[in-house]
């Protein structure tokens, strides 16, 4: 047994105290010094700390080209880590699926990795990434298929070679699509489980209508109605090079890149594919006006949306309605002065002009309140939103919203790869190049007035629709007091339809 002995000598001792003297000395002249100045500042307020004005959001030099495949690339160097990414956009979307295969794009977008390539099944897909700590992911959403890798760059070509093949010769294996089938089976079961998804769903539906692509949802039956050919060939008509916009950042040489790209998809030429949608949906408002209901006894508190259809990002209002939300929205906004702190009618409140890049999106507000304070919750917002129509905000107000948008702004803007996301976001939507800095100078040149002008001719009080999802007996006074005499609230049926193989309804549905 060893034993250890410390400081047995005279010496060792008296060295053992000039140490324990000298750390003293540093640590309480440290202490000292640094209380001191903190000792000597009288606290201020947070109102009055002066903040260096934000960064200059700045898009890095990148490079673009296109294939003669009619694929474009966009490559942006950063060596600052030994890892290379890539992210792809296609051109097509749920919204492009028939309406009887409700879920045909998001199963395809889904199995087309899950089901690995033709040279590599995909276990053993799945092996070869984690070996080399990468990923690689595809997908589809409203308006949009997606793919993405990640790499170290040692494993670039190994990595990169893997992703090609995914998007060229996807297995889109049987059992991998009946797998995604069940997770959508068990997906419908629950969608009536969570409040605020319903509220959610169902002001898309009244907004858009039940069967616009922007509102319907996957049922059993368009399951049921989706076939292997069918993801075969929605895969052949939309994943193609010429629908494809690739985006590559990280530690990587240009031309090595360049020259791996050209290898891996130059020569991909897929026939063409008949039979599917290419223009995109019209969008009307298709309920206008009106309360509706959706009475779920077991709640113990109301989940409210009201609104109507919304605008794109592209017009000219865009910059000054995106100020109003600020005015509007969180802590220190309107709302939340005067229904959350002043009135005390809800645990959350918002009012948002929600715009989309190529289709109209909503303008939306609402929130939770308890059952009994939904009347009064439903019109204080609507008193608000009548308030910012007809009275301009304070310079105050603007103050804070124009800072608060500028400075959130800001942060979409943190990476290279945010960047070049931005950036291949603007040309797959056809919007400029410049179209950041052009939002940032109508932001700074918003008015009090503007944003009267623009809430005047925006914000429609005769086309808002207000829905509650709620316990309809607890709700005092009742919401036919928020309808003029001779209308009735509408009740909205959630009843899950079941698989047309069974007519019992499906466990777990909430219903």
């Amino acid at each position: 047994m060893q034993r250890f002995v410390f400081w047995r000598s005279s010496r060792g001792k008296r060295l053992a105290s000039y140490v324990f003297i000298a750390i003293a000395v540093v640590v309480l002249t440290a202490i000292s010094s640094w209380r001191s100045p903190a000792l000597a500042v009288t606290p201020r307020h947070y109102t009055e700390l002066e903040f260096a004005p934000p960064p200059e959001i700045q898009v890095p030099d990148y490079t673009r080209f296109e294939l003669d495949n009619g694929m474009t690339v966009f490559l942006l160097e950063d060596h600052e880590l030994p890892l290379v990414s890539g992210s792809a956009m296609f051109r097509t979307g749920d919204r492009l699926e028939p309406g009887k295969k409700v879920g045909l794009a998001s199963i395809t977008g889904e199995v087309i990795r899950s089901g690995g390539s033709e040279a590599h099944p995909a276990d053993e897909l799945n092996q070869l990434l984690e070996q080399r700590a990468a990923s690689v992911e595809t997908g589809t959403d409203i308006s949009t298929g997606s793919a993405s890798f990640s790499a170290l760059s040692e494993d670039l070509e190994d990595v990169f070679g893997l992703f090609a093949e995914v998007l060229r010769q996807p297995a889109l294996p049987q059992d991998k699509i009946d797998l995604s089938k069940v997770q959508w089976r068990g997906s419908i079961a629950r969608r009536n489980d969570d409040p605020g998804e319903v509220a959610s769903r169902e002001f898309q539906k009244l907004i858009y209508g039940a069967e616009s692509p922007y509102a319907r949802t996957v049922e059993y039956a368009t399951l049921d109605n989706v076939s292997r050919q069918d993801i075969v060939s929605f895969y052949r008509q939309y994943f193609r090079p010429e629908n494809m916009l690739l985006g590559i950042v990280g530690d990587f040489d240009p031309d090595a890149m360049r020259s791996l790209i050209e290898a891996q998809f130059g020569t991909w030429r897929p026939e063409p594919v008949s039979g599917f949608q290419t223009s995109l949906p019209e969008v009307t408002q298709r309920t206008t006006g009106g309360v509706f209901l959706v009475d779920l006894p077991q709640l113990t508190q109301s989940y409210v949306q009201v609104g109507h259809l919304g605008g794109q990002l592209n017009e000219p209002d865009y910059a000054t309605l995106s100020v109003m939300n600020e005015a509007l929205n969180g802590f220190g906004g309107r709302l939340v002065n005067e229904v959350r702190s002043r009135q005390g009618l809800a645990y959350v409140v918002y009012a948002f002009w929600s715009p989309r890049y190529d289709f109209p999106g909503t303008f939306v507000g609402g929130g939770q309140t308890r059952s009994d304070a939904t009347v009064p919750f439903v019109q204080s917002i609507l008193a608000e939103l009548e308030e910012v129509r007809t009275t301009p905000i304070t310079e105050a107000e603007l103050a804070r919203a124009k800072e608060s948008v500028l400075n959130a702004f800001i942060f979409n803007f943190q990476s290279p790869s945010q960047t070049l996301s931005r950036v291949m976001r603007y040309e797959y939507y056809d919007y400029p190049q410049d179209f950041i800095f052009q939002y940032q100078r109508e932001v700074e040149a918003t008015t009090p007035e503007a944003i009267q002008q623009a809430a005047q001719t925006h914000l429609k009080p005769e086309n808002i629709v207000t829905l509650v999802v709620g316990n309809a007996a607890d709700i005092q006074p009742p919401l036919n007091t928020l309808v003029p005499d001779g209308q009735q609230v509408t009740t909205i049926d959630i009843t899950i339809p079941p698989p047309p193989s069974d007519a019992s309804p499906e466990p777990g549905t909430g219903v």
